[in-house]
């Protein structure tokens, strides 16, 4: 039977005078798959940042995994946008991807050979042991973001949020990516902000739309006219090389 792992009702939220995400009601469950889309600016990463508990809800209310955010995102990945990693930090790949047991222990305490068995196995699945001794500003794009998740699968999460994953990496890597999201989508739940509104399309299971207000109806495929609402245009994606559309094909 699903479990609802992440419940907002009604939520809002202001960044000063200015309102970033209104009324806002969504229901994530243990098994989904699920992509969000949208304009930047439009409260994506917002919407995440309300879901960890790193900022509180104008109005509104919301439930991680039945507790209050600061006490449910102990079950939750969470891998940033690549921006907010500084590169020129003297740390080396396996520092980092430890560093994802602070939350999960005592904050004092030294690495556990548990911890560190976690780490080894986490590198393990992203493919980067070999690398686990390099400076994280001697990575390409692509190793520095499977480094950060598995940073994330560290914490051995029920929930995997990530906010632009593909930023910054070439296409190639980008596929690849995406396949091994599809697969780790079998364990746990993972909910993955993007703008790329074509290449999430065959990997999803179902797809939000999010321009400060949310569509959301469960499914894989948005009407266009829900598109053009938050675009402001009429809009035909394009996916990457990919042979699948998002929205149906649709007339000028």
């Amino acid at each position: 039977m699903k479990q609802e792992i992440i419940k907002l009702e009604k939520v809002s939220f202001d960044y000063g005078d200015n309102r970033v995400l209104e009324d806002i009601t969504l229901t994530v469950y243990d098994d989904d798959f699920l992509g969000i889309i949208g304009p930047n600016g439009g409260g994506k990463s917002t919407l995440l940042k309300l879901i960890l508990g790193l900022l509180t809800p104008t109005e509104g209310n919301i439930l991680l995994f039945n507790k209050s955010p600061q006490e449910g995102r102990k079950y939750v990945g969470y891998v940033p946008q690549y921006t907010l990693v500084d590169r020129n930090f003297p740390i080396n790949v396996e520092q980092v991807v430890l560093s994802g047991r602070i939350g999960q222990t005592d904050f004092l305490r030294r690495y556990s050979e548990k911890d560190r068995k976690i780490a080894e196995k986490s590198m393990d699945i992203m493919g980067i042991k070999e690398i686990k001794n390099t400076q994280i500003g001697k990575l390409s794009g692509g190793q520095l973001q499977r480094v950060l998740i598995a940073r994330a699968l560290s914490t051995e999460p029920k929930l995997l949020l990530l906010d632009e994953p593909t930023a910054n990496i070439d296409v190639q890597a980008e596929t690849n990516f995406y396949d091994f999201l599809h697969g780790l989508s079998e364990k746990m739940a993972i909910i993955l902000v993007t703008h790329d509104t074509g290449a999430i399309s065959s990997h999803v299971k179902t797809i939000g739309c999010i321009n400060k207000t949310l569509h959301y109806h469960g499914e894989k495929s948005i009407p266009p006219k829900v598109f053009e609402k938050l675009y402001g245009c009429p809009i035909e994606l394009i996916g990457h090389g990919i042979p699948h559309r998002v929205l149906k094909e649709h007339s000028d």
